[in-house]
């Protein structure tokens, strides 16, 4: 399976940045969202704030794995 990689735009705290994401890793990323009642916005903010270190794409990713592995 071959996810292609695509650069999407989203405004985060007040500002319109871009994160590339394969499409598996974006559609998990809706669904984490709609689960805690939050907007995609939002959660990627919190993604953005907590973050310790490298880009918001690969904190998103793994975000993403973290909550898939904890089911």
């Amino acid at each position: 399976m071959k996810s292609k990689v695509v650069k999407r735009s989203i405004v985060i705290a007040g500002h319109k940045t871009s994160v590339s994401l394969e499409d598996a890793f974006w559609d998990a990323l809706k669904e984490l969202a709609a689960k805690r009642d939050l907007t995609l916005s939002d959660v990627v903010a919190e993604i953005d704030a907590t973050r310790a270190q490298g880009n918001l794409s690969s904190a998103i990713r793994l975000f993403v794995l973290d909550n898939v592995r904890r089911g």
